[in-house]
């Protein structure tokens, strides 16, 4: 593992963990004005100049037609399968990809080629919206949840990654094709994570001790890549994630060999209740898989960083959990 990973890691670690949200509050200080606000509405956010091309993507649907005078404030409207939508958090990570791109930084990527799209033009509404960490550092791809209806990025994706590229990791998010089953949501992830893998150079971006997140569908398309494999999916032949983070989802199968998952859930999920994601942990730790549970009281589906609930603080555990094996494979490939 190179210096740059293992300073990655470092960070995230127990000994050394970096406090995240003093980092976060310290960088909206250094901003000298909000991009977009909470008043902000869907049609400010859709003609900004930073998110030319892409902008339409940002949102829960594909090709639907938005109400373009709805403010941010009220975007939790847009994602019924979801709660707890703080629309400052959904805000700040917007504003995030704007300061990325305004520094120069490329923060939307076309996994798919011309070709590909031209060849099916459902591919139009897949891409990846990069958050940068610390150079050569191991990446995550969150795939948000949005029952295969749409993909609630917007407070599932796009908060997660920025709070994980904060604690020197690299984080994508995945917009996958919605309205489609889950099947073709699995073959959008399996082929971005084969991009990320033939790109990794470019994108500055280790191979090594990469992990999957997501939730509730878009748990289950992480646990489902990592159990099987990408290959299984349509993508290239590769190693399996150092770990798995999944937030509440019914997800039950389990695969032959699993990788350490996290596991977070809200008590009163009416949506994925817990007793069924509790059987899934059993079944792993009868397997012998490292498993870190986090049930949640007074927390329902789609919690996202669950900021001012019972869950706030998840995402620290989570990242930890990944750098604790991230660093474990480390030593025993040393050994």
């Amino acid at each position: 593992m190179s210096g740059a990973v293992r300073i990655a890691l470092c960070a995230v670690a127990a000994s050394c963990e970096i406090d995240a949200r003093a980092d976060g509050v310290k960088a909206t200080a250094q901003r000298p004005a909000a991009h977009l606000r909470v008043d902000s509405t869907v049609g400010d956010l859709l003609a900004h100049p930073a998110f030319a091309g892409f902008g339409r993507l940002l949102l829960p649907w594909d090709d639907r037609r938005y109400d373009t005078t709805m403010r941010l404030r009220d975007i939790g409207a847009l994602l019924p399968y979801h709660s707890h939508v703080v629309p400052a958090v959904v805000v700040s990570s917007l504003d995030r990809m704007i300061d990325d791109v305004t520094a120069g930084r490329r923060v939307f990527l076309d996994f798919y080629s011309a070709a590909e799209v031209e060849a099916e033009p459902s591919r139009r509404n897949a891409g990846l919206f990069f958050f940068r960490g610390k150079p050569g550092a191991p990446f995550a791809i969150i795939a948000p949840g949005g029952g295969f209806a749409y993909v609630g990025s917007v407070h599932e994706g796009f908060p997660i990654a920025d709070a994980i590229s904060k604690r020197g990791f690299n984080a994508f998010v995945l917009k996958y094709r919605a309205g489609r089953g889950g099947r073709v949501a699995m073959e959008d992830l399996a082929a971005a994570l084969t991009y990320v893998f033939r790109n990794a150079e470019a994108l500055g971006v280790a191979t090594t001790d990469y992990s999957l997140w997501g939730g509730s569908a878009g748990a289950r398309m992480a646990a489902s890549i990592a159990s099987h494999g990408a290959a299984r999916f349509g993508g290239a032949a590769l190693p399996r994630p150092a770990a798995v983070v999944m937030l509440y989802t019914g997800h039950v199968d389990v695969g032959a060999s699993e990788p350490p998952t996290f596991v977070a859930v809200g008590e009163d999920d009416g949506i994925a209740p817990p007793a069924v994601m509790e059987r899934r942990v059993a079944m792993l730790r009868r397997a012998g898989t490292d498993v870190a549970y986090r049930r949640y009281p007074n927390v329902g589906h789609g919690f996202g960083l669950g900021v001012g609930t019972s869950a706030e603080g998840w995402i620290e555990d989570a990242v930890a959990f990944w750098a604790k094996h991230a660093n474990r494979r480390e030593r025993v490939e040393r050994d």
